[in-house]
């Protein structure tokens, strides 16, 4: 697929584009010449903080994914076009704090969706594809009820792809799934031409430090211990710019009214991947060793962690021809590179001081 020539000059909308991974797209999407319009949270400031560099070479629209008003109008500058694609990436992300702000979580994730998917219908948007960006959480722990309803490895590993069972086990999960029945409700009743992209535990620069592998590192750069909660799930871990791709195949070339679900295609545990980030830390000398502490107040609550989360995307790789380019060490030297590098755009931000 020449990614390339398919997004040159083309009008594409990416909500959530000054996050994590809506930054890299976004960038992305400029390197390669597409007509980037931009949709990001109004503040008094107007700080654009992730793609600043980027603000003469998109067009940006502010407002918040809750009202209706300003959604319309910024989608309204998509009249003029008729192979348009929407990136939905805006969200709020976090599991932890999805606790902590439920109702935020709620009506960012799920309202917000529906105003957008609404909007395009009130405005009889022609669009090309519209991409729901879902989650890994949506999954959960294997129900006991359907488990025979799972792909199983033959080591016994539950395989998460396309067809499995849905089993969210957290406020931020639940929304997500929200979001999803949506994109797929306004395909069924309007011809929205929506597809859902669950990617698994993306991590890379610029991601927020209060996620797993921002807040071993900066512990790490800055103190002689890593505090952190339940070490034991395991995840399947995608360095963002796989993620990128993954969007972006999917955006081209994804069926309407279908799911698609990406990562590396291997897990890890949080306490090997903790150990493999702080031995690449120490060989690179950014720090010597630091210790690892487990904390009570930071496991999840209840039995709401997820055990095991582990991704087949032969669906997307057989239609797309996707799969992941990043090791994890490489993804790791270049995420520790850039912690180490921009203190100033996360120090105020973690959760650990």
């Amino acid at each position: 697929m020449n990614i390339e020539s398919a997004f040159a000059e083309r009008p594409v909308f990416v909500t959530g584009a000054d996050g994590f991974v809506g930054s890299h797209l976004t960038e992305r999407l400029v390197d390669i010449g597409a007509n980037v319009h931009v949709f990001v949270r109004a503040t008094s400031s107007g700080e654009l903080r992730n793609i600043r560099h980027l603000r003469d070479e998109v067009t940006v629209h502010r407002g918040d994914l809750r009202d209706k008003h300003s959604v319309s109008n910024a989608l309204s500058a998509l009249s003029e076009y008729s192979d348009s694609i929407v990136f939905h990436l805006a969200a709020q992300a976090h599991v932890g704090e999805s606790w902590d702000r439920p109702y935020e979580t709620i009506d960012t994730n799920v309202t917000g969706t529906l105003n957008l998917l609404q909007s395009i219908v009130d405005l009889d948007l022609d669009i090309a594809k519209f991409d729901t960006a879902g989650t890994s959480e949506e999954y959960g722990n294997v129900d006991s009820q359907v488990a025979d309803k799972h792909d199983y490895h033959e080591e016994g590993q539950v395989i998460l792809n396309e067809r499995s069972p849905v089993n969210p086990k957290s406020i931020y999960a639940t929304s997500k799934l929200a979001a999803d029945f949506l994109t797929m409700n306004f395909y069924d009743a309007y011809g929205v031409p929506g597809v859902t992209t669950r990617m698994f535990n993306n991590y890379g620069p610029r991601q927020n430090p209060r996620y797993i592998t921002g807040t071993i590192i900066t512990q790490a750069l800055e103190r002689d211990i890593v505090e952190l909660g339940n070490l034991q799930p395991k995840r399947d871990m995608c360095y963002v710019t796989d993620g990128v791709r993954g969007h972006m195949y999917v955006a081209l070339d994804g069926n309407p009214g279908e799911e698609y679900v990406y990562g590396y295609g291997e897990n890890i545990s949080m306490r090997e991947w903790t150990e493999t980030i702080l031995e690449v830390g120490t060989e690179e000398g950014y720090w010597n060793d630091p210790e690892i502490v487990q904390a009570d107040d930071r496991y999840r609550p209840g039995d709401s962690d997820v055990e095991e989360l582990l991704v087949g995307y032969e669906k997307l790789h057989e239609e797309t021809g996707w799969e992941p380019e990043v090791e994890w060490r490489d993804g790791i030297r270049a995420t520790i590179e850039w912690y180490a590098k921009n203190k100033p755009s996360w120090y105020g931000r973690v959760d650990w001081q």
